[in-house]
């Protein structure tokens, strides 16, 4: 779903709104620009959107150019950190499992929102029969995006655990490509039930994009793991250090930084290591998701 038309005009857009702050690569030394990417998890120009005063931030604090790249699918983000293209990127827990051993465990998950040490993910329907897991056999279900930490292994996971296969037991399994997408999805009747990150569904709710008379939340999962920033394994040790202080130091009581955080849906960044995804990968290998 993530290469539809509509998400292929999303995309120019959003390219065209990081070509408005960021100046062509070529006007920079290749040391002094910043290059950062992100998990498409919700539509192109809403992840510019979000990024934008966070990147003129850490500008201030780097003293270098930032240029932020939407792609178009999770595997893209995964593969431009290997292979050198980003410095710096916004990834889910499963992507960043996948990054790990993509880069051979050289990529480093610097910071993740306080918020992401207990993250879940919501069930959501618009049909009234529809009160617990178990109500989903025989039902059509969309999960976001396949590599999608919060809207596919995760909550698969979880509807394993309470013994549900999801090609097995409901009538159509669709993969919407981004949460917002989702629960589009589900409120247009293209699924019957869906699941999406926690932090999405509460912004579209706070925002009034989705109809909660009419769409509703019927489960939540366990907490996990999720998103962090990563950075490439071969960075400049001080670079990292310098993004790292610069992510916590963000402070709600400045006016500037609560903007930042506010748009990142973050009470705050704290540390975080690679061994806090060990149980996402797990999963993972369960679901047979990884070779």
């Amino acid at each position: 779903m993530s290469s539809s038309p509509l998400r292929r005009l999303a995309l120019q857009g959003a390219l065209a709104c990081a070509a408005a702050f960021s100046l062509p690569l070529g006007a920079f030394a290749a040391d002094t620009v910043l290059r950062v990417s992100a998990i498409p998890d919700e539509a192109p120009t809403e992840l510019q959107r979000k990024f934008a005063p966070l990147g003129k931030y850490l500008e201030a604090q780097t003293g270098m150019k930032v240029v932020f790249t939407p792609v178009t699918d999770y595997a893209a983000v995964v593969e431009s950190l290997a292979t050198k293209k980003i410095d710096l990127a916004w990834l889910g827990g499963f992507t960043f499992v996948q990054a790990k051993i993509r880069t051979n465990g050289t990529a480093i998950p610097i910071v993740q929102r306080a918020e992401d040490a207990v993250f879940t993910s919501r069930f959501i329907t618009a049909d009234p029969a529809i009160k617990g897991l178990g109500d989903l056999k025989g039902k059509t279900f969309a999960f976001g995006a396949p590599s999608s930490t919060s809207g596919s292994l995760m909550p698969r996971f979880f509807l394993q655990q309470a013994g549900l296969n999801p090609e097995k037991d409901f009538k159509n399994v669709a993969y919407s490509g981004a949460h917002d997408a989702t629960v589009a999805f589900v409120a247009a009747g293209k699924a019957e039930a869906g699941v999406l990150n926690a932090s999405v569904w509460e912004k579209l709710v706070e925002q009034k994009k989705v109809d909660t008379d009419k769409v509703r939340v019927f489960a939540t999962t366990p907490p996990y793991f999720d998103y962090n920033w990563t950075v490439r394994g071969d960075l400049d040790p001080a670079l990292v250090k310098k993004l790292t202080d610069a992510f916590l130091k963000l402070d709600p009581a400045n006016p500037e930084h609560k903007e930042i955080l506010g748009l990142q849906r973050a009470s705050k960044f704290i540390p975080t290591k690679k061994e806090n995804y060990d149980g996402i990968e797990k999963a993972a290998q369960s679901a047979g998701l990884l070779k």
